[in-house]
């Protein structure tokens, strides 16, 4: 289940609302976007908000599990889902071209959106794996894509496998995820990074390989997350290995934050929530403030300084039911701070993390 991390169980994710949409299409079809008027009852966006997007003309793009893709442009909530041409309501991953096209990672295949046509691509078209987890755009256009098993790039014609080699790692039992493409990433010298949720992680200059796992200084080998931040440092956010034990009493192990300046890592230990616990998103925001979305503790910003932690919230229900599963963070253009959790979509307002559903507030 991709961006709804193994810690949070299938069976807290709730029925889907139903809701009547304009107008439906196939492949290669012309969108209908479902245009939200005023919500009385100000509904959530999802019960899973698990990636955030902000367009070269300031629009927010929101990846939900089970209610597709929503989009706002600061006055109107639209959504893109199935019935639009999607060929699934779980959008995990999203990205834009040069063009300004869409992208949208899929679970079902990978979708690119014009503003007025979807045109979807599955393993019939040369897609590797139509389980889509990670995008990534690079700087010479071409499309990067992650799924749960291999990896493809996309020239715009022909998709090509690009395969990546499995490091020396001594595998627990019951570990079976290890080929879940969990992050792709490009670096400001233009090298590659790959997450993997067993398989450490790894970095492609464009000849080789160079894997990094806990042997390193990673303290779990289950990557979620990547990010470079403003000194060229890689910051890395890690699962709890030990969360997959099928014995309850024995999901105890080092998972959370670490921090890579080319030489050695760093752990923050003495941080709550940051050494022995989940981190699946990071942000590196313009004025180069790392913020970190920590399991259950709420999230974190990092100015190069300390560690400053929010963790009020409006919506304590929502929190206490979901732990603060933190999915994505970004910081807009405007300066707001959005916060996709288990549960909804949240935004920082002062030192509130403060819920916005389907009818706001957005400001």
């Amino acid at each position: 289940m991709t961006k709804i991390k193994p810690c949070l169980p299938v069976c807290l994710l709730l029925p889907a609302v139903a809701f009547l949409f304009s107008c439906g299409g196939p492949s290669n079809s012309k969108a209908g976007e479902a245009i939200l008027l005023a919500d009385p009852n100000n509904l959530q966006l999802a019960d899973y908000v698990v990636e955030i997007h902000e367009d070269k003309n300031g629009n927010l793009w929101f990846g939900t599990v089970g209610e597709g893709v929503a989009r706002f442009d600061g006055k109107t909530l639209t959504y893109l889902n199935v019935d639009s041409g999607l060929v699934d309501n779980s959008v995990v991953a999203i990205a834009e071209d040069r063009q300004g096209n869409m992208w949208f990672g899929i679970h079902g295949g990978l979708a690119k959106y014009d503003g007025k046509n979807i045109t979807n691509y599955t393993t019939k078209d040369g897609l590797c794996n139509d389980r889509v987890s990670q995008l990534l755009i690079d700087k010479s256009g071409t499309v990067w894509v992650g799924t749960w098993g291999k990896v493809c790039r996309f020239d715009g014609i022909l998709f090509t496998e690009f395969e990546l080699p499995t490091p020396d790692i001594e595998l627990l039992p019951y570990q079976t995820t290890m080929n879940w493409v969990t992050e792709i990433i490009e670096d400001s010298k233009g090298n590659i990074w790959f997450g993997r949720d067993g398989y450490g992680a790894c970095k492609w200059d464009g000849k080789q390989f160079t894997h990094y796992t806990k042997k390193d200084g990673l303290l779990s080998n289950n990557v979620q997350v990547i990010r470079e931040d403003k000194q060229g440092n890689i910051w890395f956010g890690c699962r709890v290995t030990e969360n997959d034990h099928p014995d309850a009493d024995k999901r105890k192990g080092a998972g959370g934050l670490s921090r890579f300046d080319g030489k050695i890592f760093t752990q923050f230990p003495e941080i709550e929530g940051l050494s022995t616990n989940e981190t699946y998103a990071i942000h590196v925001d313009e004025a180069g403030n790392v913020w970190i979305g920590t399991n259950k503790i709420g999230v974190y910003k990092y100015d190069g300084k300390g560690f400053t932690l929010y963790q009020e919230t409006d919506r304590k229900d929502i929190v206490s039911m979901f732990g603060y599963g933190v999915q994505h963070l970004l910081k807009d253009s405007r300066g707001t701070l959005w916060i996709g959790l288990s549960g909804g979509l949240f935004r920082l307002d002062g030192e509130v993390i403060r819920n916005v559903g389907r009818g706001g507030p957005w400001e």
